[in-house]
């Protein structure tokens, strides 16, 4: 069945894809370059790096990366780039700003970006460059700093999307403005392009190319509809994770069986659900658990990388535009996800939670005057190191108010000697599925503890979790199948990373000084 999908996938790149390498990157002229880089910012939604095909694991032959292979061939890709809080409004926002949740504000998906912070695209834009964001924007309130935007109201329409224009009046919380036919994907790259090629080429730019996909529901275009056809997927070795009985994880996660439900609700009645999912009926009634959940498992899969087959053939159009207008090598073209996602990994679907899946975000960059080809980083990078790094290449002064750090030294292997050697993460949502919880990670081992109380925080439940502990030891347990926070042999370590989370939290300003809530929480649980 693998060779056969072989045919299958090579025979839809040449069909469907564009080019691989379309035009020469070194083409551009130095009359043609302004002082400053052109930066091409491409953002999807859930893209995990399971299913980008450079960061291998079990779909890694599976997947159609073709453009993907290319911007990692001619550039530099993250290995440990991780988000502050895994939810896709807190990342855009902590993306935008250089700052943590707690800082910038936006803490759950209920939450606004104010208006009057400083944002990339502020000072870019107060730096002269001419700006502008397609797609998908979901932080509400309306997006500053840009000369242009076309986006989607709230989450976007996968067929037939609705775009909020610059040019017309702020329609605020409303579902308002110009409807376009077609697949949102291929749209907002229509519009990206169309932007770009009225430029000026005296004056560098600034896209925001925002992709709804691949988000629930893991829609796809009718040229994809075929795209394996009779392939059988292979799972991840924790497909059957049933609960803390298998691996002594301490909350239930959002397991594949509520996506396996909401796809038969769909099935009985799509008018009344609140998306259109494709492939619809769908059905694991009379079917065991183990049957039914790799029966789910087959169909996230087969939909999850149809709709991302459809972003790769995107970003190849982007990149043959810029080697088209002559400027590839004076243009920064940066691929990310706004967080991970589990595709079957523990039994789960969706993000959040501060596992490896979840957590990672894959990213690219290229640049070819500063960034090496081919290379590949392992530091400890954050989102909000975004902002400070392109502010830093596009030769301009630190970001008011950022919290990240430039990394463009680290990617010309000159790395800080004072560079981070951990990373704070705070999920800040709370359910008792997925409990609100704060956590540490370094090179080989993670620490999270799941406080599980709501807090101050909008779109939380009032359910309150009993608190709890995980602990993975990363080189020995790359997949966190065993929870070992009770582990005899690691209780020095742990003691010293509950003391190092600490640190963390003050460094950055996390220390929930007014909430005598959690500060009993910390007191209690930290001192055991």
């Amino acid at each position: 069945m693998k060779n056969t999908y072989k045919s299958i996938h090579y025979f839809l790149l040449s069909v469907v894809a564009t080019p691989a390498f379309a035009g020469n990157v070194s083409k551009d002229s130095p009359v043609d370059k302004p002082d400053k880089p052109n930066i091409l910012f491409i953002l999807s939604d859930d893209h995990t790096a399971q299913a980008w095909g450079i960061y291998g694991g079990v779909l890694a032959d599976y997947v159609q990366n073709q453009h993907i292979r290319r911007l990692a061939s001619e550039g530099t890709v993250l290995d440990n780039c991780f988000c502050t809080n895994s939810i896709s409004v807190p990342s855009r926002a902590a993306i935008l700003t250089g700052q943590y949740s707690h800082r910038n504000g936006v803490y759950t998906l209920d939450d606004s970006l104010a208006t009057s912070l400083p944002t990339l695209a502020t000072t870019l834009q107060k730096g002269g460059y001419h700006t502008a964001l397609v797609g998908k924007w979901h932080l509400k309130s309306q997006p500053q700093g840009f000369d242009y935007y076309s986006i989607f109201h709230d989450q976007g329409e996968y067929v037939d999307p609705t775009f909020i224009n610059s040019t017309d009046p702020w329609p605020g919380n409303r579902n308002f403005g110009e409807r376009v036919h077609g697949f949102s994907t291929d749209i907002v790259t229509d519009k990206a392009i169309k932007w770009l090629k009225q430029q000026d080429k005296e004056q560098p730019f600034l896209m925001f190319c925002h992709f709804k996909a691949t988000h629930e529901p893991y829609d796809y275009p009718a040229r994809m509809k075929h795209l394996y056809d009779g392939v059988v997927f292979p799972e991840p070795d924790n497909l059957l994770d049933w609960g803390p009985e298998t691996t002594g994880r301490t909350f239930e996660g959002q397991t594949l069986e509520t996506i396996g439900r909401n796809w038969m609700k769909a099935s009985d009645d799509p008018d009344k659900w609140w998306c259109r999912y494709p492939g619809l009926p769908f059905s694991t009634k009379g079917m065991n658990r183990t049957v039914a959940r790799k029966a789910t498992y087959q169909k996230l899969i087969k939909d999850y990388l149809r709709c991302g087959a459809t972003v790769d053939d995107n970003i190849g159009r982007l990149l043959e535009t810029l080697d088209e207008m002559g400027i590839a090598n004076n243009t920064i073209v940066v691929y990310v996800s706004d967080q991970g996602y589990f595709l079957g990994e523990h039994g789960f679907y969706d993000k959040r939670m501060f596992y490896e899946e979840s957590a990672r975000m894959p990213f690219v960059i290229r640049y070819p005057e500063k960034v090496p080809a081919g290379k590949r980083l392992n530091d400890l990078i954050l989102n909000v190191d975004f902002a400070p790094t392109l502010i830093e290449l596009a030769g301009m002064n630190e970001m008011e108010g950022a919290q990240g750090r430039s990394f463009s030294k680290n990617l010309c292997e000159k790395t800080p000697a004072d560079w981070r050697k951990s990373i704070y993460y705070r999920y800040w949502t709370q359910h008792s599925i997925r409990p609100a919880h704060i956590g540490i990670r370094n090179d080989r081992y993670k620490l999270i503890f799941l406080y599980g109380d709501k807090l101050h925080t909008l779109g939380s439940s009032d359910e309150v979790s009993v608190p709890s502990w995980e602990f993975f030891d990363l080189q020995n347990d790359p997949k966190e199948n065993r929870n070992a926070y009770n582990d005899k042999k690691y209780a020095s370590i742990i003691k010293e990373m509950k003391k190092e989370l600490l640190k963390l939290r003050e460094e950055c300003g996390d220390t929930d000084e007014h909430s005598l809530r959690m500060k009993e929480i910390i007191k209690t649980n930290f001192n055991e």
